[in-house]
């Protein structure tokens, strides 16, 4: 969605289980298996925490300190650093320093334990610098358990034939290099039509999600529909970047419709 001024929290992942302070350790390597995240015990996992705004925006927030206050604080045991590619000071603009930015947080979750994600955050499509970018992170972080790739924030108004054609390119860079952590895939007009992802999916790779997102004030049970409709067709949905309000970071908190999402999640126990 467009630039908010907050912090999103977000619920991530399957059934519900208790992580305790040490995720990574207690529950390693995460694989999918149907349409559930699973741990490296083969049981079902739900992660739970926050998304970081867009770097390039907020870089004050992107330091160890946070991450470890959120991990005590807030008992979160997964955060999502938002790479933002096209605005002043973004990927596009601003490489290195957006690198490493980002890789404070990277660092910071792996220090203190915990999943993080890895979000290229963008609306519209820029395959090589994806590419360059996730190639990068996965010959550096490849080989923890603790990172998931979210290869496109939310594709805006594109459709599915060239998000899905981008999308194979990248996951094959990553698989070179990385064979095995999770890589979250984004469908056309902000992560809301997973069902036509259901009936055209990607195949031939390994631990691949699809992304949803929604806002609660916004998106109600038509999109719960949808996601219904792509679970029943063994789709696998990763729940990334959710929030209360409208999809326009305005309006009050719709507490009674995000609680029904929450639910819809608990109950599903398919989607985070």
């Amino acid at each position: 969605m467009k630039k908010r001024k907050y912090v999103i929290i977000f619920l991530l992942g399957f059934l519900f289980t208790n992580l305790g302070a040490q995720p990574v350790k207690m529950h390693g390597q995460l694989l999918v298996n149907g349409i559930q995240l699973v741990d490296q015990n083969g049981e079902p996992i739900i992660l739970r925490g926050v998304s970081y705004g867009w770097h390039n925006w907020w870089p004050r927030f992107y330091n160890k300190e946070s991450v470890k206050w959120l991990r005590d604080d807030w008992k979160a045991t997964v955060v999502r650093a938002a790479m933002g590619v096209d605005p002043e000071r973004g990927y596009i603009r601003s490489k290195e320093w957006s690198v490493e930015t980002i890789e404070k947080v990277i660092d910071a979750a792996i220090e203190n334990d915990i999943y993080v994600i890895v979000d290229w955050h963008s609306h519209t499509i820029h395959q090589k610098e994806a590419i360059e970018f996730f190639e990068h992170i996965a010959r550096k972080y490849g080989d923890k358990p603790h990172v998931l790739y979210e290869i496109f924030n939310e594709p805006e108004r594109i459709q599915w034939e060239p998000v899905k054609k981008y999308s194979i390119e990248v996951i094959q860079a990553i698989r070179s290099i990385d064979p095995d952590n999770i890589i979250l895939v984004g469908s056309p007009h902000w992560c809301q039509d997973l069902h036509i992802v259901a009936d055209d999916p990607i195949i031939g790779f390994d631990n691949l999600m699809y992304t949803v997102h929604f806002y609660a004030a916004t998106h109600k049970q038509g999109l719960r529909d949808r996601c219904m409709y792509a679970l029943s067709k063994g789709i696998p949905i990763f729940a990334s970047e959710t929030a209360g309000m409208e999809a326009t970071g305005n309006g009050p908190i719709n507490h009674a419709e995000w609680q029904t999402w929450i639910d819809w999640m608990e109950q599903s126990k398919s989607a985070g």
